[in-house]
């Protein structure tokens, strides 16, 4: 058994047994690969990612549920979205069936670090990037894909407490037809000085505006966001700047298939948070957090009292029940391990 304080997880590394290691030449195919001891890797201080940032990652989760079984949630949205990924960013493209058999054995290696049912989960983190030595602009010549894993407890120390967030104009998270959309290394370099700043201020993160004309929500730094307001949710719709979560993705297709409620993909205003009912934000690492507070220009607004509404409340639970077998998963979502 692994000693580790499971009822004092926290949202950081822990070391575990071992990870997964591939690699790959240009114009070449993903194959073989295999398990090696959790450690530290050696790379060029030219190779292409550290200098150009040519690397793409993922986010998954395993669990241990209510009737003892290990199991993945949604890892072919995860698999799909690295096969997208990887293609625009010129990497040989990650086949959906070599991702999700990779994931499965360092999975199995590690289910030691699988947290009781409950009291967390374990996350996966496969990573890909140009490794090849090189100083001109282009794609690199080999590359090296990895998955660790880690247990983790929640992203937020507040837990599912509502979030306070701060809405900016002086930074862009991405642009139209960029890599928004993708799961880019780069991406989020971009999002670290101005959550540095509205931490100082005493924020927990920040709501990204469209890059074209600053009217439109966006994104809530890592994670997508939404909206409750007249009986319906409404989430931005995919317009090519923003990522398409699967957690946004398992959101939608609760709210209208399990708990019949209207789902909109469209352009968020900064005005319809003042007029929404419940205000939260998804994604792999947070599941489904309630936002209670939203500032801009200096302007607070409180939604729901500050506190988890009703809507947000049973999709974080239906949601969770599924990945922990409380309730049938209708939807094929779960992969045994």
């Amino acid at each position: 058994m692994v000693d580790i304080d499971w009822d004092n997880l926290g949202f950081d590394v822990t070391p575990t047994k071992s990870m997964f290691r591939a690699t790959c030449l240009e114009n070449s195919k993903w194959e073989h690969g295999g398990l090696i001891p959790f450690g530290n890797i050696e790379l060029s201080p030219a190779a292409n990612v550290l200098n150009y940032g040519q690397g793409a990652f993922e986010g998954v989760k395993a669990f241990r549920t209510a009737k003892g079984n290990v199991v993945l949630f949604r890892v072919d949205k995860n698999a799909a979205r690295m096969a997208f990924s990887t293609k625009r960013l010129c990497i040989p493209e990650m086949d959906t069936d070599f991702f999700i058999d990779a994931v499965t054995k360092v999975v199995k290696d590690n289910i030691e670090y699988v947290p009781p049912h409950g009291q967390g989960s374990l996350y996966i983190r496969p990573v890909v990037w140009g490794t090849s030595a090189g100083i001109g602009v282009k794609p690199a010549s080999e590359y090296t894909f990895m998955i660790f894993v880690t247990p983790v407890g929640p992203y937020f120390k507040k837990g599912i407490n509502p979030l306070s967030l701060k809405i900016t104009s002086q930074f862009h998270r991405a642009a139209p037809k960029g890599i928004g959309n993708i799961k880019a290394i780069g991406n989020y370099s971009a999002s670290l000085y101005p959550l540095t700043e509205a931490k100082k201020e005493g924020f927990d993160e920040v709501i990204y505006l469209d890059a074209a004309r600053e009217e439109i929500i966006e994104e809530v730094g890592s994670a997508n966001f939404f909206i409750f307001q007249d009986g319906k949710i409404k989430t931005p719709s995919l317009s090519g700047s923003i990522l398409g979560g699967v957690t946004r993705d398992s959101v939608c297709l609760v709210a209208r298939e399990i708990l019949g409620i209207s789902v909109e993909e469209t352009d968020i205003y900064i005005k319809d948070i003042e007029n929404s009912d419940e205000v939260f934000c998804t994604g792999t690492a947070v599941v489904v957090c309630p936002i209670g507070r939203v500032t801009f220009k200096g302007k607070t607004h409180v939604i729901n009292k500050n506190t988890m509404g009703p809507i947000t409340k049973k999709i974080r639970e239906t949601i969770l029940s599924i990945q922990n077998e409380e309730i049938k998963d209708t939807h094929n979502w779960l992969r045994h391990i």
